[in-house]
């Protein structure tokens, strides 16, 4: 096993601090390229050298890429690690709590996730039944706002319903939910919120949970949804060996229901919290930290932080304003083509766009100008046709009573 002191080198003092910091309520508030992974992996290496067992040890992301990252950083930092501890998403651990408890809220082991292609055809289903056309509501806003309820934790007999509008989605929500559980299917949303009933509704099941994991770390906190927060909340909530890091000014999930007023309230959660402060920023310039932070500024309910880059000052920031898309496609042009007469590679370029069809009028441009460029990104495996096709066929092998 790795010695401890070995896990301290090569950190500033404001991570060697949070890594040391002793078992209990920790929030580690890590502005943008401090190495939050960095102190959140050799955290958790720290607690396995201090002779914790890596089986008491919870740590909770977002996304598949970060947990195998922080899987792959622990396994480096410990010397002939039989075993590491459970690192996973959100819905990867609620899946693997249901999977083993599940039948205590009646929902059998072998139920199936449905994906969104499959939720909005149950939708369809029953909105074609019920003679809702798709001009009053559409299924895609239908399921969105039923995704919403669920994330805060609030069932169908639980949703305020203001108008008519309202009335219909809560009758889909109730037919949609009944309807999954005929089929043995839970949606993604149905992970997060059976769990959570789970633990509500059957303390032993949460105390079993709590003995298996008595230390948990939460990554990107500022990112948790109600679902997800009194999920970590209940499982913390007896040991309190609790380490969340995150950044409220990285909230970028409003639009899935995250509410970053969960990192900003861990101190009144935990009042005896310990506060560490990573404000060393090793990815960006001054000049890009300064611009951010001029920005963030005029947001009032905030950490109060400020980040020190360990780069020079940089280029200075440039910002045009253009009338539409086609005007804006042609500025990058010049500016590209501005570039490759300075002797820059069309391979050192970049242009980043927020949404997908966004970028049809720069394709348009480059195709017209003969410049050669290349779309990273596309269409996700698993919601490839012939993938999907060919997961129905094991689907219904596996469940003749799925009918999506």
């Amino acid at each position: 096993m790795i010695r401890t002191e070995k896990l301290l080198q090569d950190l500033n003092p404001a991570q060697r601090e949070a890594v040391w910091a002793p078992p209990g309520p920790l929030l580690i508030v890590a502005g943008a390229g401090s190495g939050k992974t960095r102190v959140l992996t050799h955290r958790i290496a720290y607690f396995i050298a201090s002779n914790i067992a890596p089986h008491h040890i919870l740590a909770i992301t977002f996304t598949n890429k970060t947990a195998d990252e922080m899987k792959s950083r622990v396994i480096q930092l410990l010397d002939n690690a039989s075993s590491i501890p459970f690192v996973g998403t959100f819905h990867s651990l609620a899946l693997r709590i249901l999977r083993e408890d599940a039948p205590a809220l009646g929902i059998a082991k072998s139920f199936v996730i449905a994906d969104e292609g499959d939720s909005l055809g149950i939708l369809k289903r029953i909105m074609k039944r019920l003679k809702i056309s798709p001009e009053e509501l559409t299924p895609s806003e239908a399921l969105n706002r039923i995704s919403r309820e669920k994330s805060e934790l609030r069932g169908p007999d639980e949703m305020a319903c203001k108008d008519e509008k309202e009335e219909i989605i809560r009758s889909l929500y109730e037919q949609y939910g009944q309807t999954l559980l005929n089929e043995g299917l839970l949606d993604f949303d149905d992970l997060l919120f059976y769990t959570v009933r789970l633990f509500q509704k059957h303390p032993d099941v949460l105390e079993k949970y709590r003995r298996r994991w008595g230390h948990v770390f939460v990554d990107e906190y500022q990112d948790t949804n109600t679902a997800q927060y009194t999920l970590v909340q209940l499982l913390a909530g007896a040991h309190r060996s609790i380490t969340v890091v995150g950044d409220d000014y990285q909230a970028i999930y409003g639009w899935r229901n995250a509410d970053y007023r969960n990192i900003l309230n861990f101190q009144k959660d935990y009042p005896d919290a310990k506060v560490i402060k990573l404000e060393q920023n090793y990815r960006s310039t001054q000049t890009i930290l300064d611009a951010a932070d001029a920005v963030i500024k005029k947001v009032s309910a905030r950490t109060e932080k400020t980040l020190i880059a360990t780069r020079p000052a940089g280029a200075p920031v440039s910002i045009t304003e253009l009338s539409d898309q086609e005007e804006e496609a042609a500025f990058i042009i010049d500016e590209i083509l501005a570039m490759r007469k300075k002797g820059v590679s069309l391979s050192d370029a970049v242009v980043l766009y927020r949404t997908n069809a966004q970028s049809r009028s720069l394709e348009e441009a480059f195709m017209r100008y003969g410049i050669p460029y290349k779309i990273v990104g596309g269409v996700k495996f698993y919601l490839r046709k012939e993938v999907k096709d060919l997961i129905a066929y094991l689907r219904v092998v596996h469940s003749p009573a799925d009918s999506v």
